[in-house]
């Protein structure tokens, strides 16, 4: 194997045991025993089934949500809103999935995960407009808009689709019908979504690499000058990249709705759609390496809580676990360097 395709696969693991040597040096300095801290941690993450499915439900959002910011990378647009295309994923789904009635399950399914594309599309296809149209940063644009959806969606649970039989602010439950079924019954909460998140990594890793329209979000987010001057759409091509990477953030939102929480709390905060860069950042884009990263940070996630009860470790170590993996990964022309002394010495 050619020594840069090595350092493609060697690079994120050399990243992420760096990162947990120095977060070991950080649980050692709290005087905590940091054995017993990473045993819980990864007996939290995959240390039982039930563990496993649970990261696996952590990892779902996670998947759905580093495409959208990888597709965007890809496109050479950097989405911040994939926060707020999954609000709006999430009211769209919801509203679908507690309005309609007498649908067969599939079609039902279908119907309000559509739509919670469809709202995540639409709001991700705003900015993009303003950039393709008036030259608008799109950094600006979803950073503002992931505020508008919180806030009105917010709005919207409270004051207009609450349901006005629940003790809290919330939208009615979705119908049976709607409902993303279980995928191992009752005992865990692994649901179908995992395999629609599945089945979108190999989708999007089609588009990129074997069709046109992914030839043209790739060449116009390489060098959009040469697109332009090759006779590519520039414009249409970048309000297409952000309506598709909204579309996914929106697909992040109904999985969520649909398979979890079957209705839609005035208090949904994730944070998915923030961690979701680093997601696409550990993956460099890349739609296959998507899935580990996922799952890497859905394990972090998940196996949190068991490390902090096991050891007292504050949970926040987690988060500086994954700051420090995002730093180690940013020192790449470093671990080139030292990737390729051997080579020099041999």
């Amino acid at each position: 194997m050619p020594a840069p395709r090595w350092s493609a696969i060697l690079l994120p693991f050399l990243a992420l045991s760096v990162a947990l040597l120095l977060g070991a040096l950080l649980i050692w300095a709290s005087g905590a025993s940091v054995l017993a801290a990473y045993a819980g941690l990864f007996m939290g993450m995959a240390g039982s089934w039930q563990a496993l499915s649970e990261t696996g439900v952590a990892a779902t959002p996670y998947l759905f949500t580093g495409l959208a910011v990888a597709l965007g990378f890809r496109g050479g647009v950097f989405n911040i809103g994939v926060e707020g295309q999954l609000y709006m994923g999430a009211l769209s789904a919801v509203v679908v999935g507690y309005t309609l009635h007498g649908f067969p399950s599939w079609l039902h399914v279908s119907l309000a995960l559509g739509a919670g594309g469809l709202g995540g599309a639409l709001w991700g296809g705003i900015p993009g407009v303003l950039k393709a149209r008036l030259g608008a940063h799109e950094v600006i644009n979803t950073i503002m808009m992931n505020y508008i959806a919180m806030k009105l969606v917010d709005y919207l649970v409270k004051q207009c689709l609450r349901d006005p039989s629940a003790s809290v602010d919330r939208t009615p439950v979705i119908v049976p019908s709607a409902v993303l079924p279980p995928l191992f019954g009752a005992s865990t909460r692994l649901h179908a979504g995992l395999l629609v998140a599945l089945a979108t990594v190999g989708l999007v890793a089609w588009l990129l690499g074997r069709t046109t329209i992914g030839f043209e979000i790739r060449t116009v987010g390489t060098n959009p000058r040469a697109a332009h001057y090759a006779g590519m759409p520039v414009a249409r091509t970048v309000v297409l990249t952000m309506a598709l990477s909204g579309l996914l953030a929106g697909l992040a939102g109904g999985s969520e709705v649909l398979g979890l929480y079957h209705t839609l709390p005035a208090a949904f905060s994730t944070g998915y759609g923030f961690d979701a860069i680093a997601v696409a950042l550990v993956a460099r884009s890349q739609p296959w390496a998507v899935l580990p990263a996922a799952f890497l940070w859905g394990g972090l996630r998940n196996g949190a809580g068991l490390m902090q009860m096991r050891t007292g470790v504050s949970i926040d170590v987690i988060n500086i676990l994954q700051a420090l993996v995002m730093v180690c990964l940013a020192a790449e022309p470093l671990w080139r360097v030292l990737l390729r002394r051997p080579q020099r010495l041999a």
